[in-house]
Formats: C-alpha cells, sequence, structure tokens
C-alpha cells in the first residue's frame, strides 16, 4: 500500500513523517508522480485520511551496529523487540552500504567451517563466499541455518529473518539458536505480516550490521531466510509505484537491486562477510526468476531436496545437484580428491539405483558400482547430521578420508 504526499520537499529514499491521529508514522518516499510523493510507510497505516499533516525528517534513515548488538532481537530499523535494556555501545550508521571496491576485496582463499559434514567436506565454504540454499517450503532450510549458526568458527553471526511466519521467530531463537547461538549472534526480524518496506529495510540493516563488523576486522557469517521474500516485498513496492510487472510479474527493480544487496556481502580489506541466502523456490523449481538471478550472482548453491527430507534424511542435502565455486582455492588437494571420489561414488549409485532396488544389478557388472553399494551405508552416515550435532573441522575431513579410503 502507498500514499501519495504533496508539498513537501524530498527526493526518493528521504524519510517523511505522516501526522495521524494515532499518531506519527514514518514513510520513505519510492518514487515521485507528477510532482507529488509515492511513499511507502513503515508501519500500520490505519488510520490514514486525505489531507493528513505530512512533515521531511531530516537525513535519511540511520541503523545502529557495534559490538552492543550481540544476543539481542532487533526490529526492520534496528529498535530491540527482545525486551531487554536499551542499546548500548552501538554507533548509528547510514541504513545502506556499499559494496567493498572489487580490486581491493581480499582473496578467498580460506576454508570457514560451518559445523555442518556435508557442507565442509563436499561443499567447502571460504570465507567471503556467498551461498544459496535452494529449496521449496518445509524442506529444511530454517534448520540448517540454526545448525550453520551453532557451529560455524565464524567471529558472529548475523541473522535476517525476512517475512518470516510470526510464529517461528521465537521457535528459531529459542529452541533452534539456543542461549549459546544467540549469544554469538545478531538477530534482525521482519514478519510476514509486516509492511513490504519493512521487509526490505530487515535485509538492508541486517547487511548493514554485518559490514561494520567486517570493517572492523571481524569474519562474520551473514545468513538471510529467505531473499524469495525480499524480492517479494520489492515487487510489492515496485507495483505501487507503477512499475510494470515482467517475469512472473516482477517488476525490473527487482533484478536490478539483487545484485546491489548480494555484492555487499564478501570479503573486504580486513574481515569478511561470509553470506547464506536461502531461496524459497516456488513449485520446487529451481529455475524459477528470483532462484535463476541468484544463482548468477552467488558463489555456490546448495539445494535440499524434498524426497531426503520426506525420507527422514537430515540435512537434506543433495550433495550431486549442489556445487561450491571455491572449494578448489580453499580445501587442500588431498581433500579435495577425497570429496571428488566420494561424489564420484554417489553417482555412480545413483545411476545403478533402480537396476540395484529390483535386484536386476550383477555384482561385478562395473568396479566403481560395487565400491558404491559396499560404501553407501558408510556414506549414507557420514552425511546424516542431528540438529544438536556439532561437526568440527578436523573430525571432518578424518572422516571423510575414512569413508573413501581403500
Amino acid at each position: 500500500m502507498s500514499v501519495a504526499v504533496e508539498g513537501v520537499d524530498a527526493a526518493i529514499g528521504e524519510a517523511v513523517a505522516l501526522h495521524l491521529p494515532s499518531g506519527e508514522l514514518l514513510a520513505q518516499v519510492v518514487a515521485i508522480d507528477d510532482g507529488s510523493l509515492v511513499c511507502m510507510p513503515l508501519g500500520e497505516i490505519a488510520g490514514a485520511r486525505a489531507g493528513a499533516r505530512a512533515e521531511l525528517v531530516p537525513g535519511r534513515l540511520s541503523v545502529p551496529a557495534g559490538d552492543g548488538l550481540r544476543g539481542r532481537v532487533l526490529d526492520a530499523l534496528g529498535r530491540p523487540i527482545d525486551g531487554g535494556p536499551a542499546l548500548t555501545r552501538v554507533e548509528w550508521l547510514p541504513a545502506t552500504g556499499t559494496p567493498p571496491h572489487p580490486l581491493r576485496r581480499a582473496m578467498v582463499d580460506t576454508q570457514l567451517s560451518l559445523g555442518v559434514r556435508a557442507l565442509d567436506a563436499l561443499l567447502a565454504c571460504g570465507r567471503g563466499q556467498r551461498m544459496g540454499i535452494f529449496a521449496g517450503s518445509g524442506v529444511g532450510k530454517s534448520s540448517l541455518l540454526s545448525m550453520i549458526a551453532r557451529g560455524t568458527d565464524a567471529d558472529i553471526s548475523v541473522l535476517a529473518l525476512v517475512g518470516e511466519r510470526g510464529r517461528e521467530v521465537r521457535e528459531m531463537i529459542e529452541n533452534d539458536l539456543g542461549p549459546d547461538g544467540l549469544a554469538r549472534s545478531v538477530v534482525v526480524v521482519a514478519t510476514s505480516d509486516e509492511p513490504a518496506l519493512m521487509r526490505l529495510q530487515a535485509a538492508q540493516t541486517a547487511t548493514r550490521i554485518a559490514e561494520w563488523f567486517r570493517d572492523n576486522g571481524r569474519h562474520v557469517v551473514l545468513m538471510m531466510d529467505s531473499l524469495t521474500r525480499f524480492c517479494m516485498a520489492q515487487r510489492e513496492v515496485g507495483l505501487s509505484a507503477g512499475e510494470p510487472p515482467a517475469t512472473r510479474g516482477y517488476p525490473p527493480s527487482v533484478f536490478a537491486l539483487l545484485p546491489r544487496l548480494l555484492e555487499r556481502a564478501g570479503a573486504g580489506e580486513r574481515g569478511s562477510i561470509t553470506g547464506l541466502y536461502t531461496v524459497l523456490v516456488e513449485a520446487d523449481d529451481m529455475n524459477d526468476p528470483v532462484g535463476d538471478a541468484a544463482r548468477s550472482i552467488l558463489d555456490g548453491h546448495i539445494v535440499l531436496s524434498r524426497k531426503l527430507a520426506t525420507s527422514g534424511h537430515f540435512p537434506s542435502i543433495d550433495v550431486l545437484e549442489s556445487v561450491s565455486r571455491v572449494a578448489p582455492r580453499v580445501v587442500a588437494p588431498e581433500q579435495l580428491g577425497q570429496a571428488i571420489e566420494l561424489r564420484r561414488l554417489m553417482a555412480a549409485y545413483r545411476d545403478a539405483r533402480d537396476l540395484i532396488e529390483i535386484g536386476a544389478y550383477q555384482k561385478g557388472s562395473n568396479p566403481v558400482v560395487d565400491r558404491a553399494v559396499q560404501l553407501q551405508p558408510a556414506i549414507d552416515r557420514f552425511l546424516r547430521q542431528d540438529m544438536d550435532e556439532r561437526a568440527p573441522l578436523a573430525e571432518t575431513r578424518a572422516a571423510l578420508a575414512m569413508v573413501v579410503s581403500p
């Protein structure tokens, strides 16, 4: 929903205060139409009426950043919603940042442990890499993120819950993250019932907080759930501003905004932001517009399989359909060779699975398939991991070597 404001001298991106019977409401200018400002509200707009007074809010939106945010839960504007004390040890920054200079970024050459065996062994993630987690609804994206938040060896985690169900927010914080995970995290929340601009701003605020830690030399994991709902929020804003719908109803601004957000993550001159973005694909179609655009920008993708999820295999990572583009540069040649061998065995078993299950495969027909059948139980145990289980990187490397050893 948008409102038209006249008589206020404001630019796109600036904030306007609307004086309503229920109190002051902030709105942001998103377009200009025939001299009037098209504004999107940052709160509940009930009670607005024609003729309500509006005035420019000096300066652009700002958000807090600093060590005082550890263990806190914030809304999209950086205000605490956890009932804790007022923020201390923070500084206020412009709500949007800029990507690091492409020639001053540090190289991605060091593996970052995520605490998940299947990822650390076969889809190694480097400090400063950006990965997408692609899946349909209910396949375990949020659960995988919570495992990473607890198990990663990054200095701090920043978790953005964009467009999440209100019921799931507390469950994720208390059950999935837990006290230990929350203590080393900053959580930014904008639930699905909040205005589109708040959902957009939640992603921007979380990224801005992560940028502060990176610029101060920290190694950060930025987890966003989900990138698709961020794009849906921008679709609402774009259509309200008069943009024409394009691919599946998404206006062009969605595909212009996506790289501007994703490029802000990555390695800087001192610290790094390792970005993990969930992508909710429509009808399990991995080539839907948002998924296809995100995959072209990100440095790798993790595909979750509904078939694995329904069979009780957790985490439900489809290793053969997933790829990490920087893995060859962040792992030792020995581990890379072991990962390639394990994937080769998994591919051989997958190709012969129908014959194996109906008893038509004859042992000795293919040595690779014979070995894959022999090692399948061990491979399956290696790839499974309980949500509360943390897998240190050294143990993961040793377990991988044991599985593929002759």
